[in-house]
């Protein structure tokens, strides 16, 4: 233990009772007899085992880790912020000016106690606390704001099972024969190539090969780039753009609304529900579109590493939820089964 100088300031070097390393912290003060005291008040707080790290999540408040959390991790990833921009406005209000040291699991549980009564479903709760559990992850583990994650020791909602919609022929045909050109070449590129929407709608031509057939696109939602054979409609759809871009529109974005503009969530949203009012298709998503391009290859047989990939899956759990369809595959390899038994005698 000892005091030093540091410039001007005084600085105290001890051991951290709690860790067995040695510590160095600035007395904040270039009076030698102030800092003196500070450091005879620290070394007795160690010897009556009261020292402890102060970080400084004992100084932010909830809304702060949010506020740099949104801007270096979700911003940035224009996919997921405005999922994430929408989680915050239901939590902002209920753990908003707590100091981050001070949330609690219990505070955690009775959070989703009061949002069960609000009639929120399970899954917008779950996304809401994956939400709060991965900025008390940074802020404990890269910005050392706080010495643990109060989220992982809170029980998550049990889901209903996901989703099984997809897009039969006899659908798309019917909401192709409703919809403007623009969103009628959207909509069969992503039964096509599974492209989630953030990726299509920000897909440019350089992205694309077309003399080897294929696109490349960084996920928007894994950060892995992947590459995307493309099918023989996935290839007329892009013969049309491009003729269309060469003739007027001059465009890196291979998909714009008409006269060039870029095209908006908000406004496909709009046109997309408007097309299936107008053939009374109900319980269908945009992002139904990217399912339908998987359940087709598993109905085909294609094997589930393969729609991994194409999927762009970080894990192969998500890809599980088209096992179901994997039938004809699955009665494939019965058949080879058959193929090597013998003769019966």
């Amino acid at each position: 233990m000892g005091l030093y100088l540091r410039g001007s300031v005084w600085w105290m070097s001890f051991v951290d009772p709690n860790t067995g390393k040695q510590k160095r912290r600035s007395t904040e003060t270039t009076d030698a007899k102030r800092a003196k005291r500070i450091f005879d008040k620290t070394k007795g707080q160690i010897a009556e085992g009261k020292w402890f790290e102060k970080l400084p999540g004992e100084d932010h408040t909830f809304q702060e880790m949010m506020e740099r959390y949104m801007e270096e991790h979700s911003r940035p990833k224009k996919a997921s912020s405005e999922r994430d921009e929408a989680s915050l406005k239901r939590l902002s209000p209920f753990f908003g000016s707590r100091l981050m040291a001070e949330i609690t699991p219990q505070q955690i549980n009775q959070y989703k106690n009061e949002r069960r009564l609000a009639g929120a479903s399970f899954s917008c709760i779950n996304r809401e606390l994956a939400l709060m559990k991965h900025a008390f992850n940074l802020a404990w583990k890269e910005w050392e704001w706080v010495i643990d994650n109060p989220v992982l020791r809170v029980s998550m909602e049990k889901e209903p099972p996901s989703r099984d919609r997809w897009l039969t022929r006899e659908e798309q045909k019917e909401l192709l024969s409703v919809s403007p050109k623009w969103l009628r070449e959207l909509i069969l590129f992503a039964v096509e190539t599974g492209l989630r929407r953030g990726e299509q709608l920000n897909l440019k031509w350089k992205n694309i090969d077309l003399n080897n057939k294929v696109l490349t696109v960084l996920g928007t939602k894994t950060g892995e780039k992947r590459s995307i054979p493309l099918t023989r409609q996935a290839l007329e759809v892009l013969a049309v753009r491009k003729s269309l871009d060469e003739q007027k529109l001059q465009s890196d974005l291979v998909f714009t609304y008409p006269g060039a503009q870029m095209v908006n969530i908000y406004t496909l949203r709009t046109a997309f529900v408007t097309a299936l009012e107008k053939v009374k298709m109900e319980d269908l998503h945009w992002h139904d579109l990217r399912h339908t391009f998987a359940s087709r290859l598993a109905q085909a047989g294609v094997d589930p590493y393969t729609i991994q990939r194409l999927m762009g899956h970080k894990s192969f759990t998500t890809t599980q939820r088209y096992a179901h369809h994997y039938v004809e595959s699955l009665r494939r390899g019965i058949s080879a089964l058959d193929m090597q038994r013998p003769e019966a005698v």
